[in-house]
């Protein structure tokens, strides 16, 4: 016998406050991937985020839906509200990825707090070789004498305090690093890593390039967050380290996609 239409008005109510909270939790979703969840076709999924994006839950990509919170990041805080939010997930995180590098190695270390406190928990006493664009990272290494420092010129951008353009990209030209820790300012499983400033994108897809190992840090709060502009999709990292805080789809993620994840 045929479902009542109260049937299946409620499976149709319910299936979409599942798919509400997926969006929320994870940032976005895929329509060949619910499809199969929910045991319905993608055509289903299709009114189902059509009703979501009329609603202002999401907002449709390519395949999928965008969560409305974060398909428009909020602008850029200043450094002065970076340094002083999530600091202990960052510390951990700077320690775990700071014990990542080996004695001898040449590392990249992208601008950012994060990265500020792999810069600090670096041993002064190993031979190591560390470039960077950031102004805060090269205070902290001068202090750590056994380390050769190699600072990226450019223009600097006090929002920041990290340099940038053309003269920046182009000093990485004759570089091969072991290791490249980018920070993160947006990271979603479908939209990859991303930031607010072109020119930092443009600079990070070339450190990239120069690296052996390409690792990401991060803390949880930056999960599911979409910036203007891309830098590297997450199948394109080797490493993942944030904090305990990381929701279980990062986990999948990275068994899906083959990137190794370090939790702090």
């Amino acid at each position: 016998m045929a479902d009542s239409p109260r049937v299946v008005s409620r499976d149709t109510s319910e299936r979409r406050r599942e798919i509400t909270t997926m969006i929320r939790s994870r940032g976005s979703v895929q329509v060949a991937a619910l499809s199969e969840m929910f045991n319905v076709s993608m055509q289903t999924i299709r009114k189902d985020l059509h009703y979501l994006e009329e609603r202002g839950v999401a907002t449709r990509a390519y395949g999928g839906a965008i969560s409305s919170e974060v398909v428009n990041a909020p602008i850029e805080p200043a450094i002065e509200v970076k340094r002083v939010s999530h600091t202990a997930a960052k510390e951990r995180i700077g320690k775990l990825a700071a014990s990542m590098v080996a004695p001898g190695e040449s590392i990249m270390l992208d601008s950012g707090t994060t990265t500020l406190q792999i810069a600090r928990f670096l041993p002064s006493d190993e031979d190591l070789t560390v470039v960077t664009n950031d102004f805060d990272i090269l205070a902290v290494l001068t202090q750590k004498r056994n380390i050769r420092v190699v600072m990226l010129g450019g223009e600097l951008r006090r929002r920041n305090m990290a340099f940038y353009g053309a003269q920046t990209v182009a000093a990485l030209d004759d570089l091969l690093l072991d290791k490249v820790f980018l920070g993160v300012d947006g990271l979603d499983i479908e939209r990859g890593v991303t930031t607010h400033h072109e020119p930092e994108a443009q600079l990070n897809r070339k450190m990239v390039e120069t690296a052996r190992q390409v690792i990401a840090v991060t803390d949880a709060s930056k999960f599911g967050k979409i910036c203007l502009h891309r830098i590297i999709g997450l199948a394109e990292l080797d490493a993942l380290v944030t904090d305990t805080e990381a929701s279980a789809y990062i986990d999948e993620a990275a068994a899906r996609l083959g990137f190794s994840l370090h939790k702090a």
